[in-house]
C-alpha cells in the first residue's frame, strides 16, 4: 500500500510541476524564478489557460490530501 502511495505522490508532483511551468505566459524557462516579462498587466484567463489553471488547482488539492493520507497511513 505504501509503495502505491509513493508512486502516486511522484506522479502527482510531476504533473503539478509541469502544470505550473506551463502557466508561465510565453516566458519559457526563463520566467521560472518569478520575473514578470509581461509588464505586470493582469488579464482574464480564457480557454486553455483557464482549464490549465483549474487542473493545477485540482492537482494541488489532490497532492495535499494524498500527502496527509500518506502520513496517516505510515504513522
Amino acid at each position: 500500500m505504501e509503495n502505491f502511495l509513493d508512486i502516486a505522490m511522484i506522479i502527482l508532483s510531476t504533473a503539478l510541476v509541469f502544470g505550473i511551468i506551463l502557466q508561465s505566459k510565453g516566458a519559457g524557462l526563463g520566467g521560472l524564478p518569478g520575473s514578470d516579462i509581461g509588464g505586470g498587466v493582469f488579464s482574464a484567463r480564457r480557454g486553455v489557460e483557464r482549464t490549465l489553471f483549474r487542473i493545477t488547482i485540482v492537482l494541488s488539492v489532490l497532492f495535499f490530501l494524498l500527502a496527509i493520507y500518506t502520513v496517516y497511513v505510515s504513522g
